[in-house]
Order: structure tokens, then C-alpha cells, then sequence
């Protein structure tokens, strides 16, 4: 899977951020997409071959291991990759529609078209809600589908075609492990950067128009 348009997605939404929004940035960049494609994806890219059980039922291991990994823990984080970073888009297509408007009216219609205030602001607020929505919605799926954040080492399954209970083995699972709490770490570190962020803008924009009002009261 290309990451090109991902990473060129990052760097884009750099330039209109704040500087929480940057080190956001930083952390989706560093800490999940590099991490994602340079070990985490090489760590899950044989889990069903090296998922074993005890037993040459056949059948049975595919269906044990559909049962403990209903959707790949790879492709989940793909996904949530993808659906926290797209609400950014929002902001990009934003500017480019403030930069496109004066174009076509030939006219400076905005002091800085990357400048958070106005329409800007309130798409900039509704792209950190969606991402932390989404953040959030993971981390509760993902802890839904596998029974907590946890890498057994082994699993017992008793599903037909298994004619008993049979003992399942989950390869390299420390090594998951470790991965497993360093990407939902850095996802929880990702929802705090998005909540101070919203917090900070709320904060910086009502200090401003209630010295707005202030002023109007003094004139």
C-alpha cells in the first residue's frame, strides 16, 4: 500500500495548523506512519500463516482464527490512519476555496487565506472533532473485537469443525504486544493534542470577541 498521498496530506495540513496542530502532525507522521510501514505492517503481514493449532481438523484453524480476529489488527489501523487524518482535508479544501474566490474576483478578499478565523475556524473545529470522533470510535472497536488490548499467547477454541477444545498459538505475541501499546499510546496521545487544541482555539477566540465587545462599549 502506497502512504504518498497520506504523508503529502500531513504536510499540507502543516502549513495551516497552529502549533499544537503541528505537533499533532508530528506524532501521526512520526510515531504511527512511519512506525506502521517500517515494523508494525511487517509484524502482522503473516499473522494467519503463523496462527497454529494442535490439531489438522481441517477447517478448524481458519475458523478459530476468524472467531479470536474477526478484522486484522494491520488493516484496522489502516483504516483509522486514514479516517483520523481526512477530516484535515476539510481545512485544505477550505483554503483552497478562500484562495480560489480571489482569484476569480481578482481582489484581496482576506488578509492571510491560511489565517484561522472566520468560516476557517469553525471548519478547523469541526475537523478536530471529527478526528478525535474517530480516534475514539477505534479505541473502543478495537478494544470491543479483541476482548481488551491484549496479544494472548494462547487461545481456546471449541468452534465446529473442531471436535474438542483445541490450543491455539499466536506467533511472536511480546513482540505484538509491545507494538499494540505503543499505537494505542500515541492514539491517546493524539485525542489529548486534539482536545487542547480545541480547547486552546475556543479559549483564544472568546478572549477576542469579548475584547471586541469591550472596546464597542468603551468607543
Amino acid at each position: 500500500m502506497s502512504w504518498a498521498f497520506l504523508r503529502d496530506l500531513l504536510s499540507g495540513v502543516n502549513k495551516y495548523s497552529t502549533g499544537i496542530g503541528r505537533i499533532w502532525v508530528a506524532v501521526v507522521f512520526m510515531f504511527r506512519l512511519l512506525v506502521y510501514v517500517a515494523a508494525a505492517e511487517n509484524i502482522w503481514k503473516h499473522e494467519h500463516d503463523e496462527f497454529e493449532c494442535n490439531i489438522k481438523q481441517p477447517g478448524c484453524e481458519n475458523v478459530c482464527f476468524d472467531h479470536f480476529f474477526p478484522v486484522s489488527h494491520i488493516r484496522l489501523w489502516a483504516l483509522q490512519l486514514i479516517m483520523v487524518s481526512t477530516p484535515s482535508l476539510l481545512v485544505v479544501f477550505h483554503v483552497a476555496y478562500r484562495e480560489n474566490r480571489e482569484k476569480h474576483q481578482n481582489q484581496k478578499l482576506y488578509r492571510n487565506t491560511g489565517k484561522i478565523d472566520g468560516g476557517l475556524l469553525c471548519t478547523y473545529l469541526i475537523s478536530l472533532i471529527l478526528k478525535t470522533g474517530f480516534e475514539i470510535v477505534f479505541l473502543v472497536l478495537f478494544y470491543k473485537l479483541y476482548n481488551g488490548f491484549k496479544i494472548p499467547r494462547l487461545v481456546k477454541c471449541d468452534i465446529k469443525p473442531c471436535p474438542n477444545i483445541v490450543d491455539c498459538y499466536i506467533s511472536k505475541p511480546t513482540e505484538k504486544m509491545i507494538f499494540l501499546y505503543f499505537l494505542v499510546a500515541t492514539s491517546c496521545l493524539c485525542i489529548l493534542l486534539n482536545l487542547g487544541e480545541l480547547s486552546y482555539l475556543i479559549f483564544k477566540y472568546s478572549i477576542k470577541c469579548y475584547l471586541k465587545r469591550h472596546v464597542k462599549k468603551e468607543q
